[in-house]
């Protein structure tokens, strides 16, 4: 069944209206359900999710979600809900959201605040409630040979993919310094100063030898 269903906008990734809560009535479940739908909106918002269309598994339920013209439609179904029914009833949201005020849609500032279209999505939801009607079976029966191909992913690599984009924003962000002992620099110092450098210092233990030999050989004529 349809269970959880969240529209949004794709611009800031703005929830923009919910239906009503069907996740087996637990507010913790409802909470967690809503949270991770909020998650996709704005990983397709930012770019991170780019089909237009995917189903994304999450415990024993899926995530389907459609995008069009800048709005995004997800709906949670529980796994034996048909993923095709769930597709026509995201296009039937979208076409009636095609009727109302695109002006209206982009002054909405805070989350769930387009109640207009609460009702809306109460409305259609009741017509998808009950798979075995004449029209959810012909919508099922319709175009068998070209069944909906649609991407597939489990929702931990999704979460995967953003804890390693974050790890990998940080490192390019804070580059490691460079340190002198690998510059360009200290290699033309070293060429030029080392034979300098080693002449230097065996002169320096020559002098040093001959001072040792003198002052032992002054000893020794004492």
């Amino acid at each position: 069944m349809v269970e959880l269903t969240i529209v949004g906008r794709l611009a800031d990734g703005l929830p923009l209206a919910q239906g009503p809560r069907y996740v087996n009535k637990d507010n913790e479940n409802f909470i967690f359900y809503r949270q991770q739908a909020e998650f996709i909106l704005k990983e397709i918002s930012r770019g991170a999710l780019t089909p237009s269309k995917m189903t994304i598994l999450i415990d024993h339920h899926s995530f389907n979600y459609l995008v069009e013209n800048g709005v995004c439609f997800i709906t949670l179904c529980d796994s034996s809900y048909p993923r095709k029914l769930a597709f026509y009833y995201l296009q039937d949201l979208q076409k009636e959201f095609e009727k109302l005020d695109n002006t209206l849609i982009h002054k909405i500032t805070s989350p769930y605040t387009f109640h207009k279209f609460d009702g809306v999505i109460r409305h259609i939801r009741k017509q998808y409630v009950d798979t075995r009607t004449q029209a959810n079976l012909s919508k099922l029966n319709a175009d068998r040979q070209k069944d909906i191909d649609i991407v597939t992913q489990h929702i931990s690599e999704i979460w995967e993919r953003k804890r390693n984009s974050g790890r990998e924003t940080t490192v390019a962000t804070h580059p490691a310094a460079p340190t002198i002992w690998g510059s360009p620099l200290l290699e033309v110092i070293a060429l030029k100063w080392t034979p300098i450098t080693i002449v230097v210092a065996a002169a320096s233990v020559l002098l040093w030898a001959s001072l040792i030999l003198t002052e032992d050989f002054i000893i020794s004529t004492l």
